[in-house]
């Protein structure tokens, strides 16, 4: 039965909804501390065991219980023990393929920044905004303000439009409607209709350039990675003076091409 929703995750509402989002994350808190006890116990368990262990009441256990395993992130045995369910290990494998994904790319980032000399960047979306997720400095002096963890507007850079290229155009209108912001140079575009366009046409072209548009003096080159659907999962980028972008843009575009489709090759998600 699927009760979990209406009695444990979504009971009565006060007037002002507070009451109600106190219920629900009261009742994902106890799901993760079903889940939590059986991964830290290593065996199955009982109903009566796992309530006692997480100090809740009998029949709220049997209430998220009964939820999880119908939704198969537990699953009961013969003897009507419980254990973690098959979606978990999806979920699991998920993971793992992340982290493949990301020890692959920052393999690639690091082989990329020894071929051309300058730093280079792994970008990936978080929401409205472009993330780092890896980076590698070149030789040089040429200082990078944006550093891992720095997010920015997906309108400030040449990453930002390519994570979202792959989208029907409608929603990278809204998308770019909702989250587009003038950088401190001045000079990123803002307007949605222009950035919905070119987010599209460089991920046809598989290749985005922008120039002193988030910072003065820099530019960045980047290529799209994506997924065996063609989604674009994250972006592998050079950032340079931008005198050297005007001077050796070719150079600087098939490599980074290269790069992004060897990191593709690798992960099984192009044949060639």
């Amino acid at each position: 039965m699927n009760t979990m929703t209406s009695s444990a995750i979504d009971p009565s509402t006060t007037e002002d909804g507070k009451t109600a989002r106190r219920s629900r994350v009261s009742g994902m808190d106890r799901a993760l501390q079903v889940l939590d006890y059986l991964y830290e116990t290593g065996t199955p368990a009982g109903a009566y065991a796992i309530a006692k262990a997480i100090a809740a009441p009998l029949s709220t256990v049997y209430v998220i219980i009964d939820d999880l395993v119908e939704k198969n992130m537990l699953t009961r045995q013969s003897d009507g023990s419980l254990w973690l369910g098959s979606r978990l290990y999806h979920y699991g494998l998920a993971y793992a393929r992340s982290l493949d994904f990301i020890s692959l790319a920052t393999h690639e980032m690091h082989d990329l920044c020894r071929q051309v000399g300058e730093t280079v960047q792994i970008c990936g979306r978080d929401g409205d905004h472009m993330l780092v997720l890896a980076m590698a400095d070149g030789p040089s002096h040429f200082q990078v303000a944006s550093r891992v963890g720095t997010r920015v507007p997906l309108n400030w850079t040449a990453s930002g439009r390519l994570l979202v290229g792959h989208l029907p155009e409608t929603e990278r209108l809204e998308l770019f409607r909702r989250c587009a912001r003038q950088s401190p140079t001045g000079r990123a575009e803002v307007d949605p209709q222009v950035l919905s366009a070119a987010a599209g046409e460089a991920f046809n072209e598989r290749l985005s350039i922008q120039v002193a548009e988030s910072d003065y003096a820099v530019a960045c080159i980047a290529a799209p990675i994506c997924d065996s659907a063609g989604h674009c999962v994250a972006t592998i980028s050079i950032v340079l003076p931008e005198q050297k972008v005007l001077a050796d843009e070719d150079r600087y575009a098939d490599q980074v091409r290269i790069s992004a489709a060897r990191i593709e090759k690798k992960m099984g998600w192009r044949e060639r």
